[in-house]
């Protein structure tokens, strides 16, 4: 066991700014922006006295609606050093989505760009506050949106209603540095800083309450597994609002003072630059997003030699991917990854010096200060080595809970204080971990249990197959089959029957899927995790047309 970090966001930034002040914090090559460790601190010192002038108090929920902009950061580091709860929203969502996580989550301030992807944010917000119009800054009184009262544009052109990012750090200069110091000294590690809306891989989203001390704790472990340090530059492609982009990413990096370079809209080509252009060391990212760039048409033009490690997470990790990237983008020490947002994220991560089977094979072993034991489904009954059961987990890592939601709450942490994952798992005498499904995703076809994620990997062998997804969907005779989708590489043409054939002889029949479509992309949420539901609501309605 290692001594926990007992201090806040806020704190430990301001630490790292003491210790190498005139060290690189963030950078935005594309921008022309580089702040130090002393320019970033006081920058983030401006928008916490910011908002305390807008009247936010301690524990206070605001919500940020933006890409990976340079004011996300200064908002997750300002609110770490005032106390207010912040609050992400995905960057997809439209106005009922938008409309459900404000009023659940009781957000009285929502700072927000203007449009992405084609999605105007500034019509959306004025859709469900049309009194926005006509109120002053700050006094919004909304009939749908009762709690609101600020919105803030990260931009420079002016709304009615609505204040920009220049005013907040205006109005920081109304509040003394003593009374922020004041408010620091009043945050607790165990008070909730961070709140996350779990992103729908199986419906309706929920609130997931996150203190300082998951956060700097789970981060500075991360970084450790990693062997990040003040020497490494971590390029991060990943959205913020989902914990890979603001713990395994800006807050890892803070932790041992490691350089931020964010994209702000993932672009394979504009990652492969970045990499070159500021040398970085490090690179994140969803399986996705390493096929597209591995994949990308001006890879090779690139020089990627920098790069020694990252993190490759999000959802199940194809083998074939994670050798193109250890050998063709030079990231021999890359980690894999493993948790969710209940369990701030990380709950097991593969070492960089891990060898290679452990590397494509596993999900790692558990953090330090964690705890990791798999059950019997549906109870709390420990499982011996090389059985297949429920993972749970244990320790600093996990939620407070679940925001105005106890039943939820006690449904995923038991009276042990065990966060019950949903994913089967199966750990081997030496703590090292593999995912064999999601208790939900498992397919029962005629009493025969069939992982998705076995066939998978076998799909990924194919030569003609980029990427495989395999769901169950409702049979009259077995219950369930198995259907897969795919996603050829560029150029490739294949049937139905030809990736059948590639089965026969290598796997147990019942495993070979009945169905198989073709299509040229997931239905994702924005953090790069496949929508497995969406996909078997989909695989229905073609069967039934």
């Amino acid at each position: 066991m290692t001594e926990l970090i007992r201090k806040s966001v806020g704190q430990l930034l301001a630490d790292r700014a003491e210790e190498m002040p005139d060290h690189d914090a963030l950078v935005y090559p594309d921008r022309g922006l580089r702040y130090s460790y002393r320019e970033f601190n006081d920058l983030c010192e401006q928008v916490a006295k910011g908002l305390m002038a807008l009247g936010i108090q301690k524990g206070e929920n605001v919500a940020v609606w933006a890409t990976n902009v340079p004011e996300w950061v200064s908002l997750q580091f300002g609110t770490g050093k005032m106390g207010a709860v912040l609050v992400t929203v995905n960057t997809n969502y439209r106005s009922s989505e938008l409309e459900y996580l404000l009023k659940q989550s009781d957000s009285t301030t929502i700072f927000l760009i203007e449009d992405y992807r084609g999605n105007s944010y500034i019509d959306t917000i004025y859709e469900l506050c049309p009194e926005l119009k006509t109120s002053e800054p700050g006094k919004l009184e909304s009939k749908r949106l009762p709690l609101l009262k600020n919105v803030v544009i990260l931009g420079e052109k002016k709304y009615d209603g609505a204040y920009n990012w220049s005013d907040i750090i205006e109005m920081g200069s109304q509040v003394t540095d003593e009374e922020l110091e004041e408010r620091m000294a009043t945050l607790e590690p165990d008070d909730v800083i961070n709140m996350q809306y779990t992103s729908g891989t199986t419906g309706f989203p929920k609130g997931v309450m996150l203190t300082h001390s998951n956060l700097t704790n789970n981060a500075y472990n991360i970084a450790k597994c990693m062997e990040l340090t003040k020497q490494d530059r971590l390029c991060i492609p990943v959205p913020f609002f989902h914990c890979f982009g603001c713990v395994i990413g800006t807050l890892a990096c803070i932790s041992v003072g490691a350089t931020m370079v964010p994209v702000q809209e993932f672009d394979p080509e504009t990652v492969l630059r970045t990499v070159e252009q500021e040398k970085c060391t490090a690179l994140h990212g969803v399986p996705t997003m390493f096929i597209a760039e591995l994949n990308h048409p001006n890879f090779e033009k690139y020089d990627l030699s920098t790069l020694r490690t990252g993190v490759m997470a999000g959802s199940n990790c194809p083998v074939e991917v994670m050798k193109a990237v250890m050998n063709k983008m030079n990231m021999a020490e890359i980690t894999i990854c493993y948790g969710q947002t209940e369990a701030s994220p990380v709950i097991t991560q593969t070492r960089t010096d891990d060898p290679i089977e452990l590397k494509v094979e596993t999900i790692g072993r558990a953090l330090p200060n964690v705890e990791v034991k798999i059950v019997e489904p549906g109870t709390s009954n420990e499982l011996p080595a090389n059985q297949q059961g429920e993972l749970c987990t244990r320790g600093y890592h996990v939620m407070k809970g679940y925001y105005k939601n106890d039943d939820a709450t006690r449904e995923a942490i038991d009276n042990d204080g065990w966060l019950h994952t949903g994913d089967l798992a199966v750990m081997d005498e030496n703590g090292y971990c593999r995912v064999t499904g999601r208790l939900k995703d498992m397919i029962i076809r005629g009493g025969e249990n069939i992982y998705p994620r076995e066939i998978e990997e076998y799909l990924y062998t194919h030569p003609k197959v980029l990427d495989a997804q395999v769901i169950g969907i409702p049979d009259e005779k077995y219950g369930e089959e198995v259907m897969a989708w795919l996603i050829l590489k560029d150029g490739e043409m294949a049937t139905a029957e030809e990736i059948k054939e590639y089965f026969k002889s290598k796997v147990a029949r019942h495993k070979i899927p009945k169905y198989i479509n073709f299509t040229d992309s997931y239905p994702m949420t924005a953090s790069g995790k496949i929508q497995k539901f969406k996909l078997r609501e989909q695989s229905i309605s073609l069967l039934t047309i």
